[in-house]
């Protein structure tokens, strides 16, 4: 069987539309043949993504759209159970995730715009 051939980078959005510490924006990807929602956020300067998938339950785990932080600012919270996760790494660090961690995505920022690179396990969801 022919290995799926991995997309080029993805432009999610523009550099200054991930404040530092707000809101995330989302973006759809495909995980294993099936619709993933994903978030990318901006945490001490550094634009991170992940799955929007709790390692403790696959739920998504925005309070409100877009909104992943804790009401400091300082972890990602799952909106459901209360896990708590490291802006930076993904890393659970606290409730039910039991060490587990956030599926990340790879971005990297040029030109004042923010790119995602899909790998053999995530790809674009092109619209038809």
């Amino acid at each position: 069987m022919p290995e799926t051939p991995v997309a080029p980078p993805q432009r999610l959005c523009a550099s200054d539309e991930l404040p530092e510490r707000g809101k995330a924006v989302g973006f759809d990807v495909i995980q294993w043949r099936e619709p993933v929602r994903a978030f990318a956020l901006r945490f001490d300067g550094q634009a991170v993504a992940y799955l929007n998938r709790c390692a403790h339950v696959p739920a998504e785990m925005d309070w409100q759209e877009g909104e992943f932080l804790d009401g400091d600012k300082r972890f990602i919270m799952c909106s459901i159970h209360g896990a708590v996760y490291e802006p930076l790494t993904g890393q659970c660090v606290m409730g039910p995730c039991n060490r587990g961690r956030l599926t990340k995505i790879e971005l990297t920022e040029r030109d004042g715009q923010v790119y995602w690179h899909p790998t053999r396990d995530t790809q674009p969801a092109f619209e038809d």
